[in-house]
């Protein structure tokens, strides 16, 4: 079940699985809503902000190794597409141009929608690579919350 948090920091070892820059976590662990995904224990979580009046962004989705590949990912998605239906019109989320993830996303019915050219060069002091593919931009998939 998801779960609001407000002890966030708690979960720092849950949210460096997603973002491994303890720096850019900082950046948004204080801003919008912490929900966690308890089923017989916290399997995952997400981070969650109002990017304007009819954009929510997911910052950082995470499930712990041990449980991955298992639907807590789209279950959070999920829960978090069925809470804020009606009130914001748009669900995005960005994320390294990984063949892990974006087809992951994609499967979640989000859709391609931008891109920001370097954001990982630019935004990490090292390289961050994901199966073996360095990332670079950063891309924002964007789901309907009206349907």
């Amino acid at each position: 079940m998801l779960k609001q948090v407000d002890k966030r920091r708690q979960f720092l070892d849950l949210l460096l699985i997603a973002d491994e820059s303890l720096a850019m976590i900082e950046k948004y662990i204080d801003k919008g809503e912490m929900y966690i995904w308890k089923e017989n224990g916290v399997k995952g979580g997400c981070i969650v902000t109002a990017e304007s009046f009819d954009v929510l962004e997911i910052k950082n989705l995470a499930v712990y190794p041990q449980f991955q590949n298992q639907g807590y990912g789209k279950k959070i998605i999920a829960a978090i597409s069925k809470k804020y239906c009606g009130k914001y019109k748009i669900l995005q989320i960005g994320t390294g141009d990984s063949p892990l993830t974006i087809p992951f996303y994609l499967k979640c019915g989000f859709k391609y929608s931008y891109r920001i050219k370097n954001f990982f060069i630019d935004n990490y002091d090292h390289e961050i690579y994901e199966f073996g593919v360095k990332l670079i931009d950063m891309v924002y998939l964007r789901k309907n919350l009206m349907e």
